[in-house]
C-alpha cells in the first residue's frame, strides 16, 4: 500500500471508526449477528463489519445507511464544540479580527479549536455508505424486488451513494463536511 493512502488512512481514522461504529450500533439494534468488526487498519478497506444476511430488505437498508445518519449527526455536533470554543475567543459578532483572535489565544484553546475542526472533517468525510455498502443493497434489491416490489424505493439512496463514491475524485465527501461546518455555524447563529 502506497504510504500516501496510509497518511490518508490515518488521518481519516477518527470517522473511519465512527463509520464502522455506526454499523455495528445497526447491527446490535436490529438483532443482525456481528461475526467480525475492524474499526481501523492499515489495509484495504480500513475498517468492514461483517455480519449474517439480515433478515428484511429494511434491516439491510437501515445496515447499510446508518453511518450517514451517525457520522453526519457526530460532525454537526464536533463542529458546533469548535466553534463554541471559537466564539469564546472571538464572540462571532464582534468587530475584532478572527484571525487575530486566534493567534491570540492560549496554545491549549487553539489545539482544541484545531482538533475539534479535523475530527468534524475527519468524520463528515467517511459518512457516505461505501460503494461495497451499495453493493450490497444493489443485490439485496434484485434479490427481494419480486416479493417486495417497494424495494424500489430505496434505489435512489443506492445512486446517490454510488454516485458520491464516484464523485470522490472531485472532494465530494470534504465539500460533504465542509458542508456540515457551514451547518453548525448556522445552527448556531439560529440558536
Amino acid at each position: 500500500m502506497p504510504v500516501s493512502r496510509i497518511l490518508s488512512h490515518v488521518i481519516m481514522a477518527p470517522g473511519i471508526v465512527v463509520h464502522e461504529f455506526a454499523h455495528k450500533l445497526a447491527c446490535d439494534l436490529t438483532g443482525v449477528e456481528v461475526t467480525d468488526v475492524s474499526y481501523f487498519r492499515l489495509g484495504d478497506p480500513p475498517g468492514y463489519v461483517r455480519h449474517a444476511d439480515p433478515a428484511t430488505y429494511r434491516t439491510a437498508f437501515f445496515i447499510s445507511v446508518a453511518p450517514f445518519v451517525v457520522n453526519t449527526l457526530f460532525a454537526l455536533a464536533l463542529f458546533a464544540s469548535g466553534l463554541l470554543l471559537f466564539e469564546s475567543i472571538a464572540p462571532l459578532e464582534a468587530e475584532v479580527a478572527t484571525l487575530e483572535a486566534f493567534a491570540a489565544a492560549e496554545p491549549v484553546t487553539q489545539a482544541g479549536i484545531a482538533v475539534l475542526g479535523w475530527l468534524g472533517l475527519s468524520v463528515g468525510m467517511q459518512a457516505f455508505p461505501s460503494t461495497g455498502d451499495a453493493n450490497t443493497l444493489w443485490s439485496r434489491t434484485r434479490r427481494d424486488l419480486r416479493a417486495a416490489p417497494l424495494v424500489l424505493a430505496g434505489l435512489p439512496v443506492v445512486f446517490l451513494i454510488y454516485l458520491v463514491n464516484l464523485l470522490s475524485w472531485a472532494y465530494a465527501h470534504l465539500f460533504y463536511a465542509l458542508g456540515l461546518a457551514a451547518g453548525a455555524f448556522w445552527l448556531l447563529g439560529a440558536v
